[in-house]
Protein backbone atom coordinates (compact mmCIF):
# COMPACT_ATOMS: atom_id res chain seq x y z
CA UNK A 1 0.00 0.00 0.00
CA UNK A 2 2.92 1.96 -0.51
CA UNK A 3 4.09 3.88 -3.45
CA UNK A 4 6.57 6.67 -4.72
CA UNK A 5 3.41 8.18 -6.71
CA UNK A 6 -0.49 8.03 -6.31
CA UNK A 7 -2.26 9.35 -9.51
CA UNK A 8 -5.77 10.30 -9.65
CA UNK A 9 -7.40 9.34 -12.35
CA UNK A 10 -7.18 6.52 -14.78
CA UNK A 11 -8.14 8.73 -18.05
CA UNK A 12 -5.81 9.11 -20.73
CA UNK A 13 -4.20 11.62 -18.56
CA UNK A 14 -2.96 9.17 -15.73
CA UNK A 15 -2.78 6.63 -17.67
CA UNK A 16 -0.12 7.74 -20.22
CA UNK A 17 2.10 9.55 -17.55
CA UNK A 18 2.04 5.80 -14.84
CA UNK A 19 3.39 4.52 -18.84
CA UNK A 20 5.60 7.41 -19.45
CA UNK A 21 6.91 6.95 -15.74
CA UNK A 22 7.58 2.90 -16.34
CA UNK A 23 9.51 1.20 -14.01
CA UNK A 24 11.40 4.19 -12.37
CA UNK A 25 8.64 4.54 -9.43
CA UNK A 26 6.28 2.47 -8.08
CA UNK A 27 2.94 3.77 -9.09
CA UNK A 28 -0.48 3.60 -7.91
CA UNK A 29 -3.84 4.38 -10.16
CA UNK A 30 -6.98 5.56 -8.24
CA UNK A 31 -10.20 5.58 -10.23
CA UNK A 32 -13.11 6.58 -9.03
CA UNK A 33 -14.93 4.67 -11.20
CA UNK A 34 -15.38 1.04 -12.31
CA UNK A 35 -14.16 1.99 -15.88
CA UNK A 36 -10.92 4.17 -16.53
CA UNK A 37 -11.70 6.86 -19.07
CA UNK A 38 -15.82 6.70 -18.27
CA UNK A 39 -16.43 10.62 -18.19
CA UNK A 40 -14.20 12.32 -21.08
CA UNK A 41 -11.59 9.95 -22.56
CA UNK A 42 -14.59 7.10 -23.57
CA UNK A 43 -16.28 10.14 -24.89
CA UNK A 44 -13.94 11.65 -27.14
CA UNK A 45 -14.97 13.04 -30.95
CA UNK A 46 -11.78 11.32 -31.45
CA UNK A 47 -9.72 13.24 -34.38
CA UNK A 48 -6.52 14.55 -34.08
CA UNK A 49 -5.95 18.12 -35.16
CA UNK A 50 -2.88 20.69 -34.95
CA UNK A 51 -5.15 23.73 -34.60
CA UNK A 52 -7.45 22.14 -32.30
CA UNK A 53 -7.19 24.24 -29.06
CA UNK A 54 -5.37 27.15 -30.54
CA UNK A 55 -1.29 28.06 -31.13
CA UNK A 56 -0.61 27.32 -27.09
CA UNK A 57 -1.76 23.86 -27.70
CA UNK A 58 -0.21 23.13 -30.98
CA UNK A 59 3.36 22.55 -29.68
CA UNK A 60 2.23 19.62 -28.01
CA UNK A 61 0.03 18.08 -30.60
CA UNK A 62 2.47 18.19 -32.97
CA UNK A 63 5.11 17.03 -31.06
CA UNK A 64 1.99 13.73 -29.95
CA UNK A 65 2.05 13.37 -33.48
CA UNK A 66 5.45 10.83 -34.64
CA UNK A 67 4.73 9.00 -31.66
CA UNK A 68 0.69 8.60 -32.01
CA UNK A 69 1.52 7.55 -36.02
CA UNK A 70 4.19 4.66 -35.03
CA UNK A 71 1.50 3.00 -33.03
CA UNK A 72 -1.02 2.90 -35.35
CA UNK A 73 -3.48 4.93 -33.90
CA UNK A 74 -3.96 7.54 -36.34
CA UNK A 75 -5.76 7.39 -39.39
CA UNK A 76 -6.24 10.03 -42.48
CA UNK A 77 -8.82 12.05 -42.33
CA UNK A 78 -8.14 16.16 -43.29
CA UNK A 79 -10.13 19.10 -41.45
CA UNK A 80 -11.77 21.47 -43.43
CA UNK A 81 -12.61 24.96 -41.62
CA UNK A 82 -15.62 26.55 -43.39
CA UNK A 83 -16.90 29.79 -43.32
CA UNK A 84 -19.60 32.30 -45.10
CA UNK A 85 -18.48 35.56 -46.39
CA UNK A 86 -19.12 37.33 -43.19
CA UNK A 87 -15.97 35.09 -42.04
CA UNK A 88 -13.67 36.56 -43.94
CA UNK A 89 -12.00 38.12 -40.50
CA UNK A 90 -12.10 34.95 -38.76
CA UNK A 91 -10.43 32.86 -41.90
CA UNK A 92 -8.00 35.94 -42.04
CA UNK A 93 -7.40 35.27 -37.73
CA UNK A 94 -7.02 31.95 -37.94
CA UNK A 95 -4.19 31.82 -40.45
CA UNK A 96 -2.17 34.12 -38.67
CA UNK A 97 -2.23 32.57 -35.56
CA UNK A 98 -0.28 29.49 -36.64
CA UNK A 99 1.70 31.33 -39.53
CA UNK A 100 5.23 29.66 -38.75
CA UNK A 101 4.28 26.93 -36.89
CA UNK A 102 5.12 24.58 -39.47
CA UNK A 103 1.44 23.58 -39.72
CA UNK A 104 -0.45 22.80 -43.00
CA UNK A 105 -2.94 25.51 -44.32
CA UNK A 106 -4.13 25.84 -47.40
CA UNK A 107 -6.93 28.22 -48.50
CA UNK A 108 -8.98 26.57 -51.30
CA UNK A 109 -13.02 26.08 -52.60
CA UNK A 110 -14.83 24.54 -50.08
CA UNK A 111 -17.93 22.88 -52.59
CA UNK A 112 -15.26 19.81 -53.79
CA UNK A 113 -15.14 19.23 -51.03
CA UNK A 114 -18.25 18.71 -49.35
CA UNK A 115 -21.13 17.41 -51.55
CA UNK A 116 -24.39 18.88 -51.08
CA UNK A 117 -22.34 21.79 -49.80
CA UNK A 118 -24.65 25.31 -49.72
CA UNK A 119 -23.13 27.86 -52.29
CA UNK A 120 -23.20 30.57 -49.36
CA UNK A 121 -20.24 29.04 -47.88
CA UNK A 122 -17.57 29.96 -49.95
CA UNK A 123 -14.40 30.08 -47.42
CA UNK A 124 -12.18 26.66 -47.45
CA UNK A 125 -9.27 26.51 -45.38
CA UNK A 126 -7.47 22.82 -45.43
CA UNK A 127 -5.57 21.14 -42.82
CA UNK A 128 -4.54 18.13 -44.87
CA UNK A 129 -2.46 16.38 -41.29
CA UNK A 130 -5.87 16.25 -39.54
CA UNK A 131 -6.81 12.20 -38.79
CA UNK A 132 -8.91 9.92 -37.09
CA UNK A 133 -7.32 8.65 -33.71
CA UNK A 134 -8.47 5.65 -32.26
CA UNK A 135 -8.50 6.84 -28.41
CA UNK A 136 -9.75 3.36 -26.53
CA UNK A 137 -6.66 1.50 -28.31
CA UNK A 138 -4.48 4.12 -27.00
CA UNK A 139 -5.99 3.99 -24.00
CA UNK A 140 -5.82 0.59 -23.71
CA UNK A 141 -2.37 0.53 -24.56
CA UNK A 142 -1.50 3.03 -22.37
CA UNK A 143 -2.97 0.98 -19.26
CA UNK A 144 -1.31 -2.07 -20.49
CA UNK A 145 2.24 -0.46 -20.70
CA UNK A 146 1.68 1.17 -16.88
CA UNK A 147 0.65 -2.19 -15.49
CA UNK A 148 3.35 -4.05 -17.40
CA UNK A 149 5.92 -1.68 -16.03
CA UNK A 150 4.34 -2.87 -12.43
CA UNK A 151 1.80 0.19 -12.01
CA UNK A 152 -0.90 -0.74 -9.61
CA UNK A 153 -4.39 0.41 -10.88
CA UNK A 154 -7.43 0.33 -8.25
CA UNK A 155 -10.44 1.02 -9.35
CA UNK A 156 -13.81 1.91 -7.39
CA UNK A 157 -11.22 3.97 -5.19
CA UNK A 158 -12.22 7.14 -5.02
CA UNK A 159 -10.39 10.09 -3.45
CA UNK A 160 -11.91 11.40 0.19
CA UNK A 161 -8.86 13.02 1.95
CA UNK A 162 -5.28 13.42 1.57
CA UNK A 163 -2.66 14.44 4.40
CA UNK A 164 0.87 14.97 4.41
CA UNK A 165 2.65 13.70 7.27
CA UNK A 166 5.97 13.32 7.84
CA UNK A 167 6.84 13.76 3.91
CA UNK A 168 4.65 11.32 2.53
CA UNK A 169 0.80 11.49 1.27
CA UNK A 170 -1.89 9.57 3.17
CA UNK A 171 -4.20 9.37 1.22
CA UNK A 172 -7.65 7.84 2.02
CA UNK A 173 -10.01 6.46 -0.36
CA UNK A 174 -13.00 4.54 -0.86
CA UNK A 175 -11.63 1.27 -0.91
CA UNK A 176 -9.37 1.74 1.66
CA UNK A 177 -5.77 4.07 2.97
CA UNK A 178 -2.92 4.51 1.10
CA UNK A 179 0.57 6.09 1.03
CA UNK A 180 3.06 7.68 -1.59
CA UNK A 181 5.33 10.17 -1.81
CA UNK A 182 4.10 12.31 -4.30
CA UNK A 183 0.31 12.96 -5.03
CA UNK A 184 -0.84 13.75 -9.28
CA UNK A 185 -3.95 15.29 -9.76
CA UNK A 186 -5.06 14.12 -12.90
CA UNK A 187 -8.50 14.06 -12.23
CA UNK A 188 -9.77 16.23 -15.11
CA UNK A 189 -13.09 17.56 -14.06
CA UNK A 190 -12.67 16.83 -10.02
CA UNK A 191 -8.94 18.19 -10.63
CA UNK A 192 -10.16 21.18 -8.36
CA UNK A 193 -11.88 19.21 -5.61
CA UNK A 194 -8.98 16.81 -5.17
CA UNK A 195 -7.08 19.70 -4.92
CA UNK A 196 -9.20 20.99 -1.61
CA UNK A 197 -8.97 17.30 -0.61
CA UNK A 198 -5.37 17.67 -0.08
CA UNK A 199 -5.02 20.94 1.24
CA UNK A 200 -4.11 22.41 -2.18
CA UNK A 201 -5.30 25.90 -3.53
CA UNK A 202 -7.99 25.10 -6.61
CA UNK A 203 -6.86 26.76 -9.47
CA UNK A 204 -10.22 28.09 -11.16
CA UNK A 205 -10.66 24.09 -13.77
CA UNK A 206 -14.02 24.40 -15.35
CA UNK A 207 -15.99 21.25 -16.13
CA UNK A 208 -18.11 22.12 -19.56
CA UNK A 209 -20.12 19.77 -20.88
CA UNK A 210 -20.15 18.93 -24.91
CA UNK A 211 -22.52 16.96 -27.12
CA UNK A 212 -22.35 14.71 -29.75
CA UNK A 213 -24.49 12.95 -31.83
CA UNK A 214 -24.52 10.08 -34.48
CA UNK A 215 -26.52 10.98 -37.24
CA UNK A 216 -28.08 8.70 -40.59
CA UNK A 217 -28.09 11.07 -43.17
CA UNK A 218 -29.86 11.33 -47.23
CA UNK A 219 -27.74 10.87 -49.08
CA UNK A 220 -25.15 9.08 -46.94
CA UNK A 221 -21.94 11.04 -45.95
CA UNK A 222 -18.70 10.23 -48.03
CA UNK A 223 -15.73 8.55 -46.91
CA UNK A 224 -13.96 11.00 -48.73
CA UNK A 225 -15.20 13.55 -46.90
CA UNK A 226 -13.15 15.67 -44.46
CA UNK A 227 -13.72 16.57 -40.45
CA UNK A 228 -15.11 19.87 -41.12
CA UNK A 229 -15.44 22.96 -38.92
CA UNK A 230 -17.46 26.01 -38.61
CA UNK A 231 -14.95 28.85 -38.74
CA UNK A 232 -17.04 30.59 -36.26
CA UNK A 233 -16.95 27.55 -33.33
CA UNK A 234 -20.94 27.00 -34.45
CA UNK A 235 -19.89 23.09 -35.61
CA UNK A 236 -18.25 20.42 -36.52
CA UNK A 237 -18.77 16.69 -37.92
CA UNK A 238 -16.91 14.09 -39.57
CA UNK A 239 -17.47 10.73 -41.58
CA UNK A 240 -17.98 7.72 -39.76
CA UNK A 241 -18.12 4.28 -40.73
CA UNK A 242 -21.44 3.11 -42.72
CA UNK A 243 -22.12 6.46 -43.97
CA UNK A 244 -22.63 8.02 -40.28
CA UNK A 245 -21.80 11.43 -39.06
CA UNK A 246 -20.73 12.69 -36.08
CA UNK A 247 -21.94 16.60 -35.29
CA UNK A 248 -21.42 18.30 -32.31
CA UNK A 249 -22.59 21.88 -31.79
CA UNK A 250 -19.28 22.55 -30.48
CA UNK A 251 -20.85 23.63 -27.16
CA UNK A 252 -19.22 24.31 -23.90
CA UNK A 253 -22.16 24.28 -21.02
CA UNK A 254 -20.33 24.93 -17.46
CA UNK A 255 -21.56 22.14 -15.47
CA UNK A 256 -20.51 20.67 -12.18
CA UNK A 257 -18.33 17.44 -12.82
CA UNK A 258 -20.26 14.12 -13.08
CA UNK A 259 -21.84 11.69 -15.04
CA UNK A 260 -23.14 14.43 -17.96
CA UNK A 261 -26.57 13.48 -20.52
CA UNK A 262 -26.78 15.43 -23.98
CA UNK A 263 -29.31 17.71 -24.08
CA UNK A 264 -32.00 17.02 -26.48
CA UNK A 265 -32.12 20.71 -27.68
CA UNK A 266 -28.29 20.94 -27.77
CA UNK A 267 -28.45 18.10 -30.59
CA UNK A 268 -31.56 20.11 -32.05
CA UNK A 269 -28.93 23.16 -32.37
CA UNK A 270 -26.13 21.08 -33.73
CA UNK A 271 -28.43 19.74 -36.77
CA UNK A 272 -29.94 22.85 -37.49
CA UNK A 273 -26.16 24.68 -37.30
CA UNK A 274 -25.39 21.78 -39.60
CA UNK A 275 -28.55 22.11 -42.13
CA UNK A 276 -27.75 25.47 -42.44
CA UNK A 277 -24.65 24.50 -44.74
CA UNK A 278 -25.37 21.35 -46.28
CA UNK A 279 -28.62 20.47 -47.75
CA UNK A 280 -28.48 16.34 -46.58
CA UNK A 281 -31.39 15.36 -44.89
CA UNK A 282 -31.76 13.93 -41.34
CA UNK A 283 -32.99 11.01 -41.51
CA UNK A 284 -32.30 9.23 -37.49
CA UNK A 285 -30.27 10.79 -34.49
CA UNK A 286 -29.01 6.78 -34.01
CA UNK A 287 -27.37 7.76 -30.58
CA UNK A 288 -26.31 11.10 -28.67
CA UNK A 289 -24.36 11.61 -25.42
CA UNK A 290 -22.07 14.09 -24.09
CA UNK A 291 -18.75 14.68 -22.54
CA UNK A 292 -16.55 16.51 -20.36
CA UNK A 293 -14.23 19.30 -21.30
CA UNK A 294 -12.07 20.77 -18.07
CA UNK A 295 -10.22 23.83 -18.34
CA UNK A 296 -7.82 25.98 -16.42
CA UNK A 297 -8.87 30.19 -16.77
CA UNK A 298 -6.44 30.69 -19.68
CA UNK A 299 -7.60 27.52 -21.14
CA UNK A 300 -4.01 26.09 -21.34
CA UNK A 301 -3.14 22.70 -19.68
CA UNK A 302 -1.31 22.90 -15.83
CA UNK A 303 1.56 20.63 -15.53
CA UNK A 304 3.91 20.75 -12.43
CA UNK A 305 4.12 20.82 -8.71
CA UNK A 306 2.06 22.90 -6.85
CA UNK A 307 3.82 26.02 -5.29
CA UNK A 308 1.65 26.01 -1.78
CA UNK A 309 1.59 22.02 -1.41
CA UNK A 310 5.06 19.91 -0.80
CA UNK A 311 4.31 16.92 -3.10
CA UNK A 312 1.38 17.76 -4.58
CA UNK A 313 1.70 17.72 -8.23
CA UNK A 314 -0.75 19.12 -11.33
CA UNK A 315 -1.78 17.38 -14.25
CA UNK A 316 -5.25 18.51 -15.28
CA UNK A 317 -6.60 21.51 -17.34
CA UNK A 318 -6.50 19.56 -20.38
CA UNK A 319 -9.90 20.26 -22.40
CA UNK A 320 -10.76 18.55 -24.99
CA UNK A 321 -7.24 18.58 -26.68
CA UNK A 322 -5.55 15.79 -23.61
CA UNK A 323 -6.19 12.80 -26.45
CA UNK A 324 -4.28 14.24 -28.62
CA UNK A 325 -1.67 15.97 -27.29
CA UNK A 326 -1.20 12.81 -24.17
CA UNK A 327 2.16 11.89 -25.39
CA UNK A 328 3.56 14.94 -25.12
CA UNK A 329 2.44 15.64 -21.93
CA UNK A 330 3.15 12.63 -20.27
CA UNK A 331 6.79 12.91 -21.36
CA UNK A 332 6.91 16.53 -19.83
CA UNK A 333 5.01 15.37 -16.36
CA UNK A 334 7.23 12.25 -16.09
CA UNK A 335 10.58 14.43 -16.70
CA UNK A 336 9.16 17.29 -13.72
CA UNK A 337 8.30 14.78 -11.64
CA UNK A 338 11.11 12.40 -12.39
CA UNK A 339 14.28 14.98 -12.03
CA UNK A 340 15.08 15.31 -15.40
CA UNK A 341 14.88 17.44 -18.16
CA UNK A 342 11.29 17.92 -20.39
CA UNK A 343 11.98 18.11 -24.17
CA UNK A 344 13.96 21.29 -25.52
CA UNK A 345 10.88 21.59 -28.05
CA UNK A 346 8.41 22.46 -25.36
CA UNK A 347 8.50 25.86 -23.56
CA UNK A 348 6.99 24.51 -20.32
CA UNK A 349 6.83 27.70 -18.49
CA UNK A 350 3.32 28.03 -19.87
CA UNK A 351 2.42 25.39 -18.91
CA UNK A 352 3.54 25.59 -15.03
CA UNK A 353 1.05 25.95 -12.02
CA UNK A 354 3.50 28.79 -10.97
CA UNK A 355 1.02 31.60 -12.99
CA UNK A 356 -1.62 30.92 -11.06
CA UNK A 357 0.77 31.84 -7.68
CA UNK A 358 -0.73 35.36 -7.48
Amino acid sequence: MNYDIAIVGAGIAGATLAAAIGDRARVLILEAEEIAGYHATGRSAAFWSETYGGPGIQPLTTLSGPVLQAGGFLEPLGSLHIGQAGDEARAEAFLAEFEGSGVALERVDPAPYIPGLRPDWTIGIIEPSCTYIDVAGLHADALARARKAGAVLALRSAMISAARVDGRWRIETSSGRYEAGVLVNAAGAWADLVARQAGAAPIGIQPYRRTLAQLRVDPPVAAVVPHVVHLGGAFYFKPEAGGRLWLSPHDETPVEPGDVQPEELDVAIAIDRMEQAVDWRVMQVERKWAGLRSFAPDRLPVYGFAPDAPGFFWFAGQGGFGIQTAPAAAVIGAALLLGEAPPSAIDIAMYLPERFAA
